[in-house]
């Protein structure tokens, strides 16, 4: 098991910035990925970013150029950065870590962009 702590999430003006950070309650070595979600309202919740346990990563076709996911093994800590806000980016971000098949949630962060 693990246990994931979001943060980082508030409001933001279009065309701003945010950095999403998620601690883990092991370390991230003993993870096979690491991922970042988010689900609007009335929408499914989505795939922004992943990041595996070997630094290969994968984001949204939304989101390329504009978010990029890192770790920082020391702290235990995975992060999004989020930059050129848009409104539309706006949701709940969810960490995801997944271990020997299963899934984990993090509590979930509310991001919002004004225009």
């Amino acid at each position: 098991q693990v246990q994931l702590v979001e943060s980082g999430g508030g409001l933001v003006q279009a065309g701003g910035s945010l950095r999403l950070s998620c601690v883990t309650s092991r370390s991230i070595f003993s993870i096979n990925a690491m991922g970042w979600y988010r689900q609007a309202p009335g929408k499914q919740r989505e795939l922004v970013a992943r990041i595996t346990s070997g630094g290969t990563t994968n984001y949204a076709d939304s989101v390329k150029g504009q978010f990029t996911i890192s770790t920082d093994n020391a702290k235990n800590t995975v992060y999004l950065q989020m930059n050129s806000l848009k409104p539309e980016d706006t949701a709940v971000y969810y960490c995801n870590a997944e271990i020997e098949y299963k899934r984990y949630w993090g509590q979930g962060t509310q991001v919002t962009v004004s225009s």
